[in-house]
C-alpha cells in the first residue's frame, strides 16, 4: 500500500465514528462511496477530511518533545 493510502486511510480513521455518530442510519463509507458521483458528499467528504488533518495536526504538535530549560 503507498504511503497517500495510509495517510488517507489514516486520516478517515480519526473521524470515522464520529460521521457515524453523527448520521445514524449512515456509516462514513456509504459517504465515501457517494463522493464519486455525487457533489454534496464530495464536499461533505472533503470537510470531514479537514477535520481530520486538524485533528492530526493537533496529535502531531502535542507529540513533540519541548527541551527543558
Amino acid at each position: 500500500m503507498s504511503r497517500d493510502f495510509k495517510d488517507l486511510a489514516s486520516l478517515e480513521a480519526l473521524v470515522r465514528d464520529d460521521y457515524d455518530r453523527c448520521h445514524p442510519g449512515e456509516t462514513f463509507d456509504d459517504m465515501r462511496r457517494r463522493a464519486s458521483f455525487s457533489k454534496e458528499d464530495r464536499c461533505l467528504y472533503r470537510d470531514w477530511l479537514a477535520v481530520a488533518a486538524a485533528r492530526a495536526a493537533d496529535l502531531a504538535e502535542a507529540e513533540i518533545p519541548v527541551a527543558a530549560e
